[in-house]
Parts: structure tokens; C-alpha cells; sequence
């Protein structure tokens, strides 16, 4: 159609064209086209004669100037596309490589289409040096979004890098890692799976195969990619796939439908209703273009008077493949005459139907903006009306330069474009979803708005149906999810996605699902059986509430009660000859030193503190060194006393009470002076013992000096093995009660227990440890006092005719 200004119109009405073979010997022919025509191609174009005519008749949008348009079948192919760019770059002669003029006068201002981005990419780059603007309506490579190869390029349709991302978004929205890839082998589907691979990968998302496919690969090509898709594991297929090739392959499936398999679709193919009526598909989900409502334009489709499609040979090929008749009258035997009585308005086919007016929309959109940027280069807005001169000179790099700035709003749609020539990036998620009459249909369940912030864009409205009509979202892994616990541990030579749960290692905790590592919990913490929290180490030590700290503590009273008992039967018989020839006096110091060793012994049971820890140490070494020097003064005297009994001897004197007295004080005062130094320098103190258990703390008193501790015990057992000597020396004394033989046995117990207990207590762990040393203190003090009072004891109470001088002076 004339005009004062043309505007290009380019629509893939084919998708496949005639091959030529050429000899080179004769000109060769022009491309052709070939294959049925595509009903909703043809829509397309309509949709842009529609908004021709309407601008054409609008009084606000270019009043008094009439556009023009010139469209073109590209066949979606690079072959027809690059002649129809040259061609409109050079104006409407079809002769133009004859002549040698290449001037501009004769060219459109601007171009609307193609359907498919490699076509549309062939044009732009013919189009770029000439200035022209494409502005495309279902052209969506990433690609093409580079204004140093595209200048000229602009599209009402958002960029697949957008639609990459959100389909990166939607298949970890809903925890699918393990999915296959369909392509087409085209700019669309190279281009578009890159961008998607590479939004996956930042979502986690892992791809078991990557295949491409196109409509005229050969048939063992076509079954080979549909048998990848049956034989793999993954449940989840994303098809980054045109209309065309996507019908080519589910055409194929259909033969041996594959088992069942959750498709996610690119808006190539996601709304093709043609698509529908394979079964096995429902529960597909997938990115679309925003559904839209465009007034008056079904009226129009469905007002084709024969006149105007006798007289388009488009019109003319679309109402016979149609209806499957011809206009001609030499239609021939396989197809019969047109009779006048097919009506569209009963026809249903993508042309009529316009329930989805999704990239027919965009077409409008992409006229509007090409009229908008005419506008604002040829109108002048005055306070009375608008005024356009028809007659200037329009360049289309003036419209490409009015195209950036062009923003406005058509039936409420906003049309505005970035730096990049896109528009702001809005989808619908459609799934596609069986209704009562068993047929599938389209359904808006959310939509992604990329001008939201991040992680708002994405929102879900409606219930989805999944594959084989399921409600339960289908589980797409290659391992499943490890507990919490436990870790990953990537499988040799297979994707991130693939991976074996490996328990966490003592002491380590994760507590989140699928954990890349354990972390160690605290020092004083520790994980529960499961391995998925810390919780405070118990904290063990020798408590009262215990049954051995009961039963050692019991131990403990007796013996200090066993002391007093016995210190309370000597005190009654103070004036036997057993309690007097025994040095009564060494004998009560014993008994009450002996008392304190009992009850030094409680001073290890319970929670250390600072106080205990100094106490428990200091009080047992010094009672015990007043224990054992009471046992050395009275071994002594008893030797000593034998001794005397030699004519001319005057030894006792040395060894009288004062001296006995003074004996115990000295060998006590030097353990004194040892625990003070060791108190003043490094004394014991509480600690948590984290190294002897890992599960547990272990309360207990660090030695401080190590020095300091076993000064202290070494004099104590030097003192033990000096007595134990004097003692084995005097044993064999005439006398019916030499107290030196009881002395040799109780310091032979001594001895005994000590030397055990120092690689006992080396080797105990824990509260043992304590109980070990209060084993020793126990035993030792009972060996003392039975050894050496016991016997006295039963003489006293049941043999007193024992208990004479006569007797214990071994006299008859």
C-alpha cells in the first residue's frame, strides 16, 4: 500500500524455501518459499495493517498523513531474508541490482519484524550502515542487544537474556538440579540455552545432556535427540526451542511417547496452541509473552470480503490451505473448487483465534512505535492542533534517533526502550493444564517482572498441574537431598548435581540440607547423635549424687568414725599397760591425724573451685606427714627402747616426749614449707579438662607445679620407706606385744598402695582420677589403723587378762 511514508514489514509465512541446486551456467532463480503457510504468520501481518489503518484514520497520532507499507515473506531463512533487506534498503523497485543509483530516496523509514532472530540478525546487519531501525516483535536473541553490531536494532519483545534468567529462576524455584536441554539449532536456540546455561549454573542447576535439533535435520538426527530425552534420568526437560522445531520433535516422541517428563518452555513454543494436542505434554510450564486484548482487531481478521483475497496471493494461499479448496478454477483433481460457501468466522485455526493475542500484540506495539517516532519527527505541537508536513524529507536514521526516546502507552500496554533497544522485561508463567472436556489449555499461573527488585520478580498465583495431570511438584535430582548432618561429597568424574552423603565426622556438625562441609562445633560444645546441632559438653566431675562418690564418702566417715572409736577406747583405758608400754600420747596424735586423713578425703568430692583445689592437696599432704611421723616416733621409740635396756646405755634420754613431740613437728613443718611454696608459686586450680574426652568436659584440679605436687608425695613416701625400715629392723625384738611387727605391716600396706597408685593415677581418666587418689588415701588410712590398733583394740575389749604388765613384758 502507498503512502507518504513506507514502512517495512518482514514475517516468516513460510518456514521452509525451495533448495535450488545451481550450474552456474544461467542466472539463477529467486528463492521460493515452500511448505503450507503459516496461520499465525499471517496473523502477524494483518496485526500490522490493522495498525496501519488505524494510525491512518487516527486524528491525534500523524493527522493528515497516510502511511504505507511494503511486507515480505523471509521464509525464516537467511537465503530469502537478505534479499528482501536489500531490497527494501533500496526501494520498491524489484530491478534495483540492475541500475547503478544507489540513492536513498526510494527506502522505507523503518522495518517491522522478523519472526526469528536469525533472519532478523541478517537484516540488521544489512540494515545498520543505512541507518534503517528493525523493529522486531518475536526476535529474542541476547545478541542481538549489542548496539556495536545492531545500532539500527529495536524490539517490542523482551531479550532471551531475561528469559534465560527467569527460566534459570522458575526451574530452582521449584528444586529441580538435574534437567535436560533442548535447542534449536538456530541464533534463537544457541544463543538463548548459552544465556540459560549460564543462569543455571548461578542457580546450582545441573544439565544431564544438551541437544539441538531443527526442522529440516534428517530423521535419524530428529529420533536420535527424541531417544536422548527417553533414556535419561532427568525428569525436568527445558526446551529453549521455536514452534516449528519444537512440533518436529514432539511429532517424533508421538511415535513412542517417552516416559512421563516435566517440559519447561521458552516463549517460542509455549503458547503454540497446534502444540496442544500431544497428551503427553500436560502439566507443561513454561515463559510467555503478556497476554493482551486489542480492540476491534478479531472484526478485522474476520472481514475478508473474496475481493481482497482473490486479489493477495497470501490471502489467496492461506484461504485455500484453509479451507482445502482452490480459487482457481484449474485446481486439478487433488484439491476441489472454492464453492462460496467457507466462512471463516467458523474457521478455528491460530488466525482466527485470538484468545492469546500475545506476540500479535507485539506486531502492534512495533507499529505504533515506529508511528510514534514519524510523529516526533515530522509534527510540531501547537496550542490550537497538531501540525505534520508530509512533504519533508525523512530520514530514517531521524526515526532511529526518535525510536530511543519514544515512550507512550497503546491500550494500556507501556512501549519504551532501553539503551539496548528492549523493552522492560514482563512474562506470564502459562501451564498448560487439561480443562473438563479433556482438551489442554493455556493457563496464567504468575507472571516475572524483571523492573521488581531482586528476588521479587517472580510471583505464582494459581494451583500448577504437573505431568500425567499430577498436584505434587515432580522430583528432578541426580542424588537426593543429603540431611542435615551430613555432607556432600561430589561423585568422580559427574556433575556438581551428583554427589554421595557422607555422615559428618566426630566432633562436626552441619545443620542445613545438602551442606558442601561440616563445621567443628566450639571447644565446649559437642554434637548430638544426629550430627545436626551442638550442644554443651556435659561437664563430668566426682558428685555427691554418685554411687561411687557415695560410696567413698561413706568409706571416708567410717574411718574417721573408726578413729574417734578407738581413740575414745584408749582414752577410757589410758591406764592399761597396752595403751601406756604403746607411747599413749603418739598414739592419740596418731588417732586424730589418722582422723583428718579420713576427712581430707571429702575434700575431692564435688565441683572444684579455687579453694577446694588448694585445700585437697595441702591438707593431704600434711595430715598424712603427721600421720606418718607419728608412726616414725613411736618405731623409733620402740627401737630405741630396746636399746636402752643394754647395761651402761643412756640413749632413752634423746628420745623422750619433748623430743618426740619436737620429731613430729620438724618432719610436719617441712611439708608445710612445701605446700606454702608451692601455694605462693603455682597452686592448684580448677579446669576443664576439653583433651582426655571429646564428647565431655572433665571438671577437675590442675596440679599447677608438677614439681609442687610430687615434693609433696615424695616426702611423704620418703618418710613411709624410712619408717618402713626402722620398723622391719625392730620386728624381731623380744616382747609378747612388739608394736614394730604391726608397724612393718601397716607401712607395708602404705608402701603398697602408693606404688600403685602413682601408674593408676597416671592412667585414669576423668573423675576416676579423683577417685583413684581418695582409693589411696582410704586404703592407706585403714591399713594404719588396723594394723596397728586392731589388735590392741581386741585385747582391751575381748582378752583383758591379756592386758597386764606381766603380759605385754612377755613374763611367765
Amino acid at each position: 500500500m502507498d503512502g507518504d511514508f513506507i514502512i517495512g514489514g518482514v514475517f516468516s509465512l513460510h518456514y521452509t524455501f525451495y533448495t535450488v541446486i545451481n550450474n552456474y551456467t544461467t542466472r539463477p532463480e529467486a528463492s521460493r518459499c515452500a511448505g503450507s503457510i503459516i496461520a499465525r504468520e499471517v496473523r502477524y501481518s494483518r496485526a500490522m495493517i490493522f495498525a496501519i489503518e488505524e494510525i491512518n484514520n487516527s486524528t491525534e497520532l500523524l493527522p493528515g498523513i497516510k502511511l504505507g507499507y511494503e511486507m515480505y515473506d523471509s521464509c525464516n531463512s537467511v537465503t530469502s531474508a537478505v534479499p528482501v533487506a536489500l531490497q527494501l534498503s533500496n526501494g520498491q523497485d524489484p530491478e534495483f541490482y540492475k541500475g547503478s543509483n544507489c540513492s536513498l530516496t526510494g527506502m522505507v523509514v523503518a522495518v517491522v519484524g522478523d519472526s526469528g532472530s536469525t533472519p532478523s540478525i541478517s537484516m540488521s546487519r544489512i540494515f545498520g550502515p543505512f541507518n534503517i531501525p528493525l523493529v522486531s516483535h518475536f526476535a529474542t536473541c541476547a545478541c542481538l542487544s549489542n548496539k556495536q553490531e545492531y545500532p539500527t536494532f529495536f524490539r517490542t519483545i523482551p531479550s532471551d537474556q531475561f528469559q534465560a534468567d527467569a527460566l534459570a529462576k522458575l526451574v530452582k524455584h521449584f528444586g529441580w538440579t538435574w534437567i535436560g536441554a533442548v535447542r534449536s539449532d538456530s541464533d534463537y536456540g544457541n544463543y538463548g540455552m548459552a544465556s540459560f546455561l549460564a543462569a543455571a549454573q548461578r542457580e546450582g542447576i545441573c544439565v544431564e545432556y544438551s541437544v539441538s535439533i531443527y526442522r529440516t535435520d534428517t530423521r535419524s538426527k530428529i529420533k536420535k535427540v527424541a531417544d536422548t530425552i527417553s533414556r535419561s534420568t532427568a525428569v525436568v526437560v527445558m526446551a529453549f526451542i521455536d514452534s516449528a522445531d519444537m512440533s518436529v520433535l514432539l511429532e517424533e516422541l508421538a511415535h513412542n511417547p517417552p516416559p512421563p517428563r516435566q517440559w519447561i518452555g521458552s516463549e517460542g513454543w509455549i503458547t503454540d496452541l497446534n502444540l496442544m494436542r500431544h497428551s503427553f505434554c500436560a502439566g507443561a510450564i513454561g515463559i510467555a509473552i503478556q497476554k493482551s486484548v486489542i480492540p476491534g482487531f478479531r472484526e478485522f481478521l474476520l472481514n475478508l470480503p473474496p475481493s481482497e483475497v482473490a486479489a493477495s496471493s497470501v490471502l489467496t494461499e492461506f484461504w485455500e490451505d484453509a479451507f482445502s479448496c482452490s480459487l482457481k478454477r484449474s485446481a486439478g483433481p487433488q484439491r476441489k473448487i472454492c464453492d462460496g460457501t467457507e466462512d471463516i468466522k467458523n474457521l478455528k485455526n491460530p488466525y482466527t483465534d485470538t484468545s492469546q493475542l500475545r506476540a500479535t500484540n507485539m506486531v502492534y506495539k512495533a507499529v505504533y512505535a515506529v508511528a510514534h517516532a514519524i510523529h516526533n519527527a515530522v509534527c510540531q505541537e501547537t496550542i490550537f492542533a497538531t501540525r505534520c508536513d508530509k512533504n519533508i524529507r525523512l530520514e530514517s536514521k531521524q526515526v532511529t534517533s526518535e525510536l530511543k526516546q519514544v515512550t507512550f502507552s497503546r491500550n494500556g500496554y507501556p512501549v519504551s526502550f532501553d539503551a539496548n533497544g528492549d523493552p522492560v522485561a514482563f512474562y506470564e508463567l502459562v501451564n498448560w493444564q487439561k480443562s473438563k472436556s479433556g482438551v489442554i489449555e493455556p493457563v496464567t499461573v504468575g507472571y516475572f517482572n524483571a523492573s521488581l527488585p531482586k528476588g521479587q520478580e517472580f510471583h505464582i498465583n494459581k494451583n500448577i498441574t504437573w505431568v500425567d495431570s499430577g498436584t505434587l511438584v515432580p522430583v528432578s535430582v541426580c542424588s537426593e537431598s543429603c540431611p542435615p548432618g551430613s555432607r556432600k561429597v561430589l561423585q568422580k568424574g559427574k556433575p556438581i548435581c551428583c554427589y554421595d552423603c557422607i555422615p559428618c565426622p566426630e566432633g562436626e556438625i552441619s545443620n542445613v540440607t545438602d551442606s558442601p562441609d561440616c563445621s567443628p562445633c566450639p571447644r565446649e560444645s559437642w554434637p548430638n547423635a544426629q550430627r545436626d546441632a551442638c550442644f554443651p559438653k556435659p561437664v563430668e566431675f566426682l558428685s555427691y549424687d554418685e554411687v561411687l562418690a557415695i560410696i567413698l564418702a561413706a568409706f571416708s566417715v567410717s574411718g574417721a568414725c573408726l578413729a574417734i572409736i578407738t581413740a575414745a577406747i584408749f582414752f577410757h583405758h589410758r591406764t592399761t599397760p597396752i595403751v601406756r608400754a604403746n607411747n599413749s600420747e603418739l598414739s592419740f596424735l596418731l588417732l586424730f591425724s589418722l582422723t583428718l586423713c579420713f576427712l581430707c578425703s571429702l575434700t575431692f568430692i564435688g565441683a572444684p573451685s579455687d579453694w577446694s583445689c588448694m585445700l585437697r592437696h595441702t591438707a593431704f599432704g600434711i595430715t598424712f606427714v603427721l600421720c606418718i611421723s607419728c608412726v616414725l616416733g613411736k618405731t623409733v621409740v620402740v627401737l630405741m627402747a630396746f636399746k636402752a635396756t643394754l647395761p651402761g646405755s643412756n640413749v632413752m634420754k634423746w628420745f623422750g616426749p619433748p623430743q618426740q613431740r619436737m620429731t613430729v613437728v620438724f618432719f610436719t613443718l617441712v611439708q608445710i614449707i612445701i605446700c606454702t611454696v608451692w601455694l605462693l608459686l603455682s597452686p592448684p586450680f580448677p579446669m576443664k579438662n576439653l583433651s582426655t574426652y571429646k564428647e565431655k568436659i572433665i571438671l577437675e584440679c590442675a596440679l599447677g607445679s608438677a614439681v609442687g605436687f610430687w615434693a609433696v608425695l615424695g616426702y611423704i613416701g620418703l618418710l613411709a620407706v624410712f619408717c618402713f625400715v626402722l620398723a622391719v629392723l625392730a620386728r624381731k625384738l623380744p616382747d609378747n606385744f612388739n608394736e614394730a611387727k604391726l608397724i612393718t605391716f601397716s607401712m607395708l600396706i602404705f608402701c603398697a598402695v602408693w606404688l600403685t597408685f602413682i601408674p593408676a593415677y597416671v592412667s585414669s581418666p576423668g573423675k576416676f582420677t579423683v577417685a583413684v587418689e581418695i582409693f589411696a588415701i582410704l586404703a592407706s588410712s585403714f591399713g594404719l589403723i588396723l594394723c596397728i590398733f586392731a589388735p590392741k583394740c581386741f585385747i582391751i575389749l575381748f582378752q583383758p587378762e591379756k592386758n597386764s604388765k606381766k603380759f605385754v613384758m612377755n613374763k611367765k
